[in-house]
């Protein structure tokens, strides 16, 4: 792989002026900014709807008939982002598994606290499920805070006695809010744009007016009985601050009897896949993602056409 991509990934993310922990209204416009600026492929439709009430993004490949869909909750420490913005990476995903996408524009602290988020995202799987008739050809995807509400998402589904997905991919998940992961310390001067005062911050925001523990299960999965919950699939960077949470959310699924894969990823940043159109190890790692979610869909092809990856 190309140590010059790496290098550049990571002074480019050093020198934007996004800051995960600044300002909500500014660095809300910056990240949708990023996120953004280069426009999706022309073969990439989306529109706006709602399930269960619940606004989303709907998008699919022009002339490819989806054999499932790609159930998508966006990253931004909870306090951040869109299903819009999001629509790039999970399509990327989505590309290579045969999927369409359904990308959840879930409430957003410190406006909306916790509950809001788990209960849109909730909502609208329930709302899918009832739309795809079943479960069986539903993946989970979520990226960073995303990845949190993710295997939240499969907590409340047990809880509520709902058909599991049929797996759930994790980038860079936010699974421990008590920031109290040695990466964040070990990490910290590899890490080009994140930090725990940043997390600690949207925390605040994502609990604010609540009596919820950082260290809940309902808020932290790494602290949560994760025992039946589908195949995961967990990516992350080894040059981020949350690559504990990351590491300890799959040892902890192993634990409790869970299929899980943990890929860890030398020397690249947080959520590393957006940039797969730049960068050979994004590339590789949507790879294996896409070939994770066809071995656990029912009759997919042995291969997806990749063209057309990225933005």
């Amino acid at each position: 792989m190309s140590k010059a991509q790496r290098v550049a990934i990571h002074e480019l993310l050093r020198n934007a002026d996004f800051d995960l922990g600044g300002d909500v209204v500014t660095q809300r416009s910056l990240l949708e900014q990023m996120l953004t600026a280069h426009p999706l492929p022309d073969d990439v439709r989306t529109a706006t709807g709602d399930l269960g009430g619940v606004p989303v993004v709907f998008a699919n490949l022009a002339g490819v008939d989806a054999s499932g869909v790609l159930f998508h909750l966006h990253g931004g420490g909870f306090a951040l982002g869109s299903a819009t913005g999001s629509v790039g990476l999970a399509m990327s995903l989505a590309r290579l598994a045969g999927l369409s996408i359904v990308a959840v524009d879930y409430r957003l602290a410190p406006e909306n606290p916790y509950p809001a988020a788990v209960e849109d995202v909730v909502n609208a799987y329930r709302a899918l499920l009832e739309r795809e008739g079943g479960a069986a050809n539903i993946v989970v995807t979520g990226e960073s805070a995303g990845g949190n509400l993710a295997v939240e998402l499969l907590l409340a589904i047990r809880s509520a006695g709902l058909a599991q997905p049929a797996a759930a991919v994790l980038f860079s998940p936010m699974t421990d809010l008590t920031v109290s992961g040695e990466s964040f310390r070990t990490k910290a001067t590899a890490d080009p744009n994140i930090t725990a005062a940043a997390i600690r911050t949207r925390v605040a925001d994502y609990l604010i007016g609540t009596d919820v523990d950082p260290a809940d299960p309902r808020v932290s999965p790494i602290f949560a009985d994760l025992a039946g919950l589908p195949p995961l699939l967990v990516q992350a960077g080894s040059n981020e601050v949350l690559l504990d949470d990351a590491t300890r959310l799959a040892v902890r699924a192993a634990a409790d009897n869970v299929p899980v894969i943990l890929d860890v990823v030398p020397d690249v940043p947080h959520v590393f896949q957006a940039f797969a159109a730049v960068l050979e190890e994004g590339t590789a790692a949507l790879d294996r993602a896409g070939r994770f979610i066809r071995g656990h869909l029912r009759g997919q092809p042995s291969s997806v056409t990749s063209s057309g990856r990225g933005r």
